[in-house]
């Protein structure tokens, strides 16, 4: 919850103070009580006595209502997720050669291609999801479109093998954003690659690009220090390490106004499409409450002068 105005909350102050003086008021009352030895007399002809939470049951309504004015004054808004209907959202897949490495159970890429499903899964049905894969150049593309088997379609379609050229794909990306959508509102992608970028275009000049048109980076940095290939031209000979690139994939969240995460398990990299898809999927939206506390206010007012009234012992 957010206030508008918060300086009105020091009002809230009141109910603390109003009840001090609620209490010493009433043993004040209470020590100067009259002894009277005809109670029983008395009680028939006061109708019987009220109990004890009906006698405080105005001054507790009463406080209510100081509480209730105070914090609509203030102008509350309540914060809520609601579902984004008309989202762009683009997947962007490295297959380089060093995806084929085993540290991720059962290949680095067979966990990516799970994960990206699962993540799909969490999206609305009408999310606009495209795809684009890509190893020494993107060869594979999707535009956003509702038809979310197009995307699958891509992503399980890639095999391990190549080199990275994260800069152009994630330019592809852009475009395909731009060109399902010229306002895309809201927009964002899923970048998810193990290497360093080692071709193509300056991926960080991708990533200022994206950030003036308002399309976040979400990136995913997937493998561990340990990841490591058999050399293709050398097969009994040292492995080749492959460790992924947390450092640039961090730089290109931050610059294009995105997040980055870290996945060194398929569960792990799992956790994080299925939270990105519910993020994704839906969008911060507040709501004035103001009108609602006004009210209740208003309602706790005439019930504390209400039950003052008829709740009060009588003579008759």
């Amino acid at each position: 919850m957010s206030f508008a105005s918060p300086d009105w909350l020091a009002a809230l102050l009141a109910v603390p103070v109003v009840l001090a003086l609620y209490v010493a008021a009433r043993r004040r009352s209470a020590r100067y009580a009259i002894r009277f030895t005809a109670v029983p007399t008395l009680r028939i002809a006061a109708g019987g006595a009220v109990s004890s939470w009906r006698t405080h049951l105005p001054a507790a309504l009463a406080l209510a209502t100081i509480a209730a004015l105070a914090l609509a004054l203030a102008r509350p808004h309540l914060s809520y997720s609601a579902p984004v209907n008309q989202a762009s959202l683009m997947l962007v897949t490295d297959h380089s050669g060093s995806m084929a490495a085993t540290d991720v159970s059962p290949t680095r890429l067979d966990a990516a291609v799970s994960a990206a499903n699962a993540f799909i899964d969490k999206l609305p049905s009408s999310a606009r999801v495209g795809a684009v894969a890509f190893s020494d150049s993107p060869d594979a593309a999707q535009a956003p479109t509702t038809s979310h088997g197009a995307a699958r379609a891509i992503i399980d379609g890639q095999s391990a093998g190549g080199a990275t050229d994260t800069g152009d794909a994630l330019e592809l990306a852009l475009q395909l954003l731009h060109g399902s959508n010229p306002k895309h509102p809201p927009s964002a992608i899923v970048l998810l690659s193990d290497g360093a970028a080692n071709t193509g275009l300056d991926v960080l000049s991708v990533a200022r690009e994206a950030a003036r048109d308002k399309i976040p980076i979400y990136t995913v940095a997937l493998g561990t220090p340990s990841g490591t290939l058999t050399d293709p031209n050398d097969p009994y000979g040292p492995a080749i390490p492959v460790p992924p690139d947390p450092q640039l994939m961090q730089a290109i969240a931050q610059t294009s106004g995105g997040r980055t995460f870290n996945a060194q398990t398929a569960d792990q990299l799992s956790s994080i499409y299925k939270r990105l898809g519910t993020q994704l999927g839906s969008v911060k939206r507040t709501r004035d409450v103001t009108a609602v506390l006004a009210i209740a206010g208003v309602v706790l007012l005439v019930g504390a002068a209400g039950s003052a009234t008829w709740l009060s012992p009588r003579l008759p």
